[in-house]
C-alpha cells in the first residue's frame, strides 16, 4: 500500500494538524474544504452562493494535484450551517460534476470553522 500525501498552493492550507488530501493507492481522500482564498486564506465572503462555489474550486485544485478532476469523486460529505442551502448546492455542484454523479450525503450542523457556511469533503477513485 502506497500512501502519498498531497498539497497544493492552489487551495487553502491546512488550519490544523490534517494533509488537504492523502493518496493511497487509487483511492483519494480529500480533506473538508471551506470558502477560502487560497492566496490569502481569508473568507470569499458571506453569500452562500459564492462560498459554494469557492468550496468546490479548492476541492478541484486539490484533486487536480492529486491527478485527478472532480469528475472522479466516488462520495461528497456536504456539511451546511443551514439546510435552506441544499437547493444551492445542487444548483452549483452540477456546474462541477457530470453524471455519474458521486454518492453523497448533507449533514446540517451548528458551526464551522472560521464562520463558514459550507464544508465539504470528497473521496476519489483514480483510473491510474
Amino acid at each position: 500500500m502506497s500512501r502519498i500525501i498531497i498539497t497544493t498552493d492552489k487551495a487553502p492550507n491546512a488550519i490544523g494538524s490534517y494533509s488537504q488530501a492523502v493518496k493511497v493507492d487509487k483511492t483519494v481522500y480529500l480533506s473538508g474544504q471551506i470558502p477560502l482564498i487560497p492566496e490569502s486564506g481569508l473568507m470569499i465572503s458571506e453569500d452562500i452562493r459564492e462560498q459554494i462555489e469557492q468550496v468546490f474550486k479548492n476541492l478541484a485544485a486539490v484533486a487536480e494535484a492529486a491527478g485527478g478532476t472532480l469528475n472522479d469523486a466516488v462520495k461528497l460529505h456536504v456539511y451546511l450551517t443551514n439546510l435552506d442551502f441544499f437547493t444551492s448546492v445542487n444548483q452549483i455542484m452540477s456546474d462541477y460534476f457530470t453524471e455519474p454523479y458521486p454518492a453523497r450525503v448533507v449533514i446540517g450542523i451548528t458551526n464551522l470553522p472560521k464562520g463558514a457556511l459550507v464544508e465539504i469533503d470528497a473521496i476519489l477513485q483514480l483510473e491510474c
